[in-house]
């Protein structure tokens, strides 16, 4: 699982033009699954994502999380996070896992993350999508499950 996290003041999502999705202040997430990963995987990025903590505290130090200030989420599913481009001059997507298992693990970190009390919204899985991002900081983190000892506490 390779996430690419943003700090936001705001962002949305658009399909076809209708907006489907969107966050004020907390996390863009754009969430890519591989064929390898497992439930596992989303859990232990829920609770990564969730008690990380890049929000400023009354000092100006990243020192809070997104539940510290009551943030909220907007994830999408992208699967070009996967993508090789080692070699040649198009990327290989050989990497993105099977669309309808990515599909299920992606509905799983989704679950996760509200069952931590963080409201999210989403993009439609699959979709085309015009995602609009209000980047703060800018912060833009890079996160890969497959990086972490999952068994391992306080990673």
């Amino acid at each position: 699982m390779k996430v690419i996290l943003q700090r936001v003041l705001n962002a949305s999502v658009t399909v076809d033009g209708v907006c489907v999705g969107s966050c004020k202040h907390g996390y863009c997430v754009l969430v890519g699954i591989a064929p390898t990963d497992t439930q596992q995987d989303m859990s232990f990025m829920a609770q990564k994502i969730v008690h990380l903590r890049v929000f400023a505290d009354e000092n100006g130090k990243m020192n809070k999380s997104i539940l510290d200030i009551n943030g909220s989420m907007l994830i999408i599913s992208q699967f070009t996070l996967l993508a090789d481009c080692q070699t040649g001059r198009r990327p290989s997507f050989t990497g993105a896992g099977n669309p309808q298992k990515a599909k299920e693990l992606f509905d799983d970190f989704v679950h996760e993350v509200q069952s931590l009390s963080v409201p999210v919204q989403t993009g439609i899985f699959g979709a085309d999508m015009i995602v609009h991002i209000e980047n703060d900081g800018p912060a833009t983190f890079i996160l890969e499950s497959s990086s972490y000892d999952k068994n391992k506490k306080n990673n």
